[in-house]
């Protein structure tokens, strides 16, 4: 698994809009086929047509991430985003094919709604068969 940082979160940080402390971050399972464009895909609503559909323990429009933590590495100079393990359980058929995750800010509004931080990518198609649980570990975001 490897994640690139959107463009987007660059602006965003430096006008404000991202709030670590107070807002609410999202993950959101992609299709097969979807590749990350981090200089275009700025907004949920930019990727949304390629989020898996609801069914078989996904919902469409992902699910909120928790214990968020915003740590500063003054040995590498490189400050570290990350976020609680995310998991699904399916029931009733299979959750994928699914090529990636994308995490977003799901609370500013203006000037971009639901700005995406970045993209991790899977390295291959995944599927989770009915009854398994897709977890998606080590959530992270370098910057």
């Amino acid at each position: 698994m490897s994640s690139t940082v959107a463009n987007k979160i660059k602006y965003a940080l430096a006008t404000k809009q991202i709030d670590f402390a107070n807002d609410i971050f999202t993950i959101i399972l992609m299709k097969s086929g979807f590749t990350f464009n981090k200089d275009t895909h700025h907004g949920y609503a930019d990727v949304s047509a390629s989020e898996l559909g609801t069914g078989y323990g996904y919902t469409a429009g992902g699910q909120s991430l928790t214990g968020v933590a915003v740590t500063e590495n003054d040995t590498t100079d490189k400050t570290e985003i990350t976020w609680n393990n995310s998991s699904w359980t399916a029931t009733g058929g299979s959750i994928g094919p699914m090529a990636g995750a994308i995490i977003f800010d799901n609370t500013p509004t203006t000037p971009q709604a639901d700005p995406i931080l970045g993209y991790i990518d899977f390295g291959e198609d995944q599927t989770e068969p009915s009854g398994g649980v897709f977890t998606v570990a080590n959530l992270a975001f370098t910057l």
